[in-house]
């Protein structure tokens, strides 16, 4: 296997590492290469099955229509 080293991680990178590790209980290493692994790790996305979520999405959603004075309604609310 190969190695890699990483030089200059900044603290706050470093500490979100080692944050993630601790949740899940790995090693930086392991956390680094999981990681990795989910970056790089490619996957085909079927068109076909897209639309199907797409159209029940739309299905679902097409009785709740939000125009642009209530989209502005329900991001003003509770602000000051």
């Amino acid at each position: 296997m190969a190695t890699i080293t990483l030089k200059n991680i900044p603290d706050p990178i470093y500490n979100t590492l080692k944050q993630l590790a601790t949740d899940n209980r790995r090693s930086i290493n392991s956390e680094i290469i999981n990681l990795i692994e989910k970056a790089t790790k490619s996957s085909k996305i079927d068109p076909n099955q897209h639309l199907v979520l797409a159209r029940n999405f739309r299905e679902k959603s097409k009785h709740h229509f939000v125009d642009d004075a209530k989209l502005t309604e329900i991001k003003n609310e509770g602000r000051p």
